[in-house]
C-alpha cells in the first residue's frame, strides 16, 4: 500500500509542478498544435498551443513508480515493467507522429501504415516478452487464454505453439490498437482524454489491489473467488502512477487547456490501458472498462460506413452526425467545450463503475 500512494502521490506532484516549465520549453521550441481547417471554428484559437505534453505524464508515470518501489524497498515486477515497456513504446511511436506534424506544420504527421508498423512492432515484443518470466508458481504475466474477468475456455495454443504465437500476437495487437487509438481519438477537447483515462486506468489500481487480497493464499472460505494473476498489487501501484501523472497534467490541461497530450500521451495512455488489462487478466472486460473509448471510435465508424454506403447507393453521401468523432457532434450543436468534456467524464465514469460491480460480482461468486 505504502508503495502505491508513493508513487500516485510523487508521479502527480511532479507532474503538477514540472508541466510549466515543460510548457514554456514546448513554446520556445515552437512545439505548437496544428488545427485542421475542416474542424470546429472554434478550435482554431487553440493554434500553436504547446503540445506533446505526453512527455510529461510518461516521465512522471516512470519516475513515480520507481520512487515508489525504491521507498518500499521492493524491486520492479515484470507486469509492471511490461506496461511501462508498452507506455512508452506506443509514447514513442506518438513522439514522432507529434514531431512530424508541427515540424510540417500539419494535421498528418505519421502515415496511417508507418503508425500501424510502430504498434505492431511494439505489439509482437509486448506479447512475447509478456509469456516469459514465470514466478515461482509458474504464472506469466500474460495468459494464453482470453480473458473476462479471469480465463475463458479459450486457449489460443490450442493448435499448437507456432499457430498459437501467431494468434496471440494477433489478439496482443488488436487490444492495443483498439486502445491506443480510441484514446487518441478522445483527445479532441480540453481534459477530455486526460479526464477519461484517469477513471479508465484508475479502475485497474482497484482490480490490482482486489487481485492482490483474493489470491488463492489468502481465500479460504470461498475457493470459486479463487484466481492467481501474477503481480496483482504491483499492477495496481502502476497504474496509481499513470493516473497521478494523469491527474497533475490535467490541472493544465483542462479547458482552456495550457497544454496538449499530443499523439505521445494519448497513444501511450492507451497501450497502458491495453497492457493493464493483458496483465490483469481482464481484457474483454476493457470493451466496459473504457467504454467512453468505445463510444467515441465508434461514432467515427459509424459515419464513415455510413457515409461510403449512402454515396454507393445515392451518389451523395449522407452522415449519422454533424462531425465525428461524437464529442465534436455536440460541439456543432451548441454545446458548451466544458459541457462536452464533463459529461463524457460522467459517461466514463459510469462505464467504469459498471465495469468494477461486474468484476466484484464475479468474483465474489465465482460467476
Amino acid at each position: 500500500m505504502r508503495a502505491l500512494l508513493a508513487a500516485g502521490g510523487i508521479s502527480l506532484a511532479i507532474a503538477l509542478f514540472a508541466t510549466p516549465g515543460f510548457i514554456a520549453i514546448f513554446r520556445k521550441l515552437q512545439w505548437g498544435q496544428f488545427i485542421r481547417d475542416d474542424g470546429p471554428k472554434a478550435h482554431h484559437t487553440k493554434r500553436g498551443t504547446p503540445t506533446m505534453g505526453g512527455i510529461v505524464i510518461l516521465s512522471a508515470a516512470v519516475i513515480g513508480y520507481f520512487s515508489g518501489k525504491f521507498i518500499n524497498g521492493e524491486t520492479p515486477s515484470a507486469s509492471a515493467l511490461l506496461v511501462i515497456f508498452m507506455m512508452l513504446g506506443l509514447g514513442l511511436v506518438g513522439f514522432i507522429d507529434d514531431f512530424l506534424k508541427v515540424r510540417k506544420q500539419q494535421s498528418l504527421g505519421l502515415s496511417g501504415w508507418a503508425k500501424i508498423a510502430g504498434q505492431g512492432v511494439v505489439a509482437t515484443i509486448f506479447a512475447v516478452l509478456a509469456l516469459q518470466f514465470p514466478n515461482r508458481d509458474g504464472l506469466t504475466p500474460a495468459s494464453t487464454q482470453i480473458s473476462l474477468f479471469r480465463d475463458l475456455p479459450i486457449d489460443l495454443f490450442i493448435w499448437g505453439s507456432a499457430i498459437g504465437m501467431v494468434l496471440f500476437i494477433a489478439w496482443i495487437y488488436l487490444l492495443v490498437a483498439s486502445a491506443s487509438n480510441g484514446v487518441n481519438i478522445a483527445d479532441g477537447l480540453d481534459g477530455l482524454a486526460s479526464g477519461s483515462a484517469i477513471f479508465a486506468i484508475g479502475a485497474y489500481v482497484v482490480i490490482g489491489f482486489w487481485q492482490f487480497n483474493q489470491s488463492c493464499r489468502t481465500v479460504t472460505e470461498n475457493l470459486a473467488s479463487c484466481y492467481e494473476v501474477r503481480d496483482p498489487l504491483d499492477t495496481a501501484v502502476i497504474a496509481a502512477a499513470i493516473v497521478g501523472a494523469c491527474v497533475g497534467f490535467l490541472w493544465w490541461n483542462t479547458s482552456p487547456a495550457q497544454i496538449f497530450m499530443g499523439d505521445t500521451g494519448s497513444l501511450g495512455l492507451g497501450g497502458a490501458l491495453a497492457a493493464l488489462a493483458v496483465v490483469s487478466r481482464t481484457e474483454l472486460l476493457l470493451v466496459l472498462i473504457g467504454g467512453i473509448f468505445v463510444i467515441v471510435t465508434g461514432s467515427v465508424v459509424i459515419q464513415r460506413v455510413f457515409f461510403k454506403i449512402t454515396k454507393r447507393r445515392t451518389g451523395v453521401g449522407r452522415r449519422v452526425f454533424l462531425m465525428s468523432p461524437l464529442h465534436h457532434h455536440f460541439e456543432l450543436k451548441g454545446w458548451a467545450e466544458i459541457t462536452v468534456v464533463v459529461r463524457f467524464w460522467i459517461i466514463a465514469a459510469l462505464c467504469v463503475v459498471a465495469g468494477i460491480g461486474l468484476f466484484y460480482v464475479e468474483w465474489i461468486y465465482g460467476i
